[in-house]
C-alpha cells in the first residue's frame, strides 16, 4: 500500500487546463503501420483552434496587463494629456483586433478564460 501523499489519489478530480479542442485531439492513440508502436491521430482543424484559442488567451492577458499599466501610469500622473488619448486609442484598437480574430476563430469572450483549476479562472 502506498501512503506517500503525493503519489496517492485525490478525491477530487483535477480541473480542466488545456483548450477543450486541443484536449480532444490529443485524446486516442492510434496504431502505426511502422513497427506497432502508436501514434496520436490528430485532427488538424482541432489543433489549429486548439493552438488559435490558447495563442488568443494569452493576448487578452497581455493586453488588460497593459490596460491595468496604462490605468497605473495615468493615475500617477507621469503622462502627458496626447500620451493618455494615444495610449487609449491604441488598446481600443488592439481590443477591435482582438475581438475580430476571436469571431474569426469561432470564439466568444468566456472561450478564453481558462479555468487554472485551484488557482481559479485565468481572466
Amino acid at each position: 500500500m502506498n501512503d506517500n501523499p503525493s503519489t496517492t489519489a485525490s478525491p477530487k478530480q483535477p480541473q480542466r487546463v488545456l483548450p477543450d479542442a486541443l484536449d480532444r485531439s490529443l485524446q486516442t492513440p492510434a496504431a502505426s503501420s511502422v513497427g506497432g508502436r502508436k501514434r496520436l491521430e490528430i485532427d488538424g482543424e482541432r489543433v489549429r483552434d486548439g493552438l488559435a484559442q490558447l495563442v488568443l488567451t494569452l493576448i487578452k492577458l497581455l493586453h488588460e496587463l497593459l490596460e491595468r499599466q496604462a490605468i497605473a501610469r495615468m493615475d500617477s500622473g507621469s503622462l502627458t494629456e496626447e500620451e493618455i488619448e494615444r495610449l487609449g486609442l491604441t488598446l481600443m484598437r488592439q481590443a477591435d483586433e482582438l475581438a475580430r480574430v476571436r469571431e474569426v476563430f469561432g470564439l466568444r469572450d468566456e472561450d478564453l478564460n481558462l479555468d487554472l483549476g485551484p488557482l481559479g479562472r485565468l481572466l
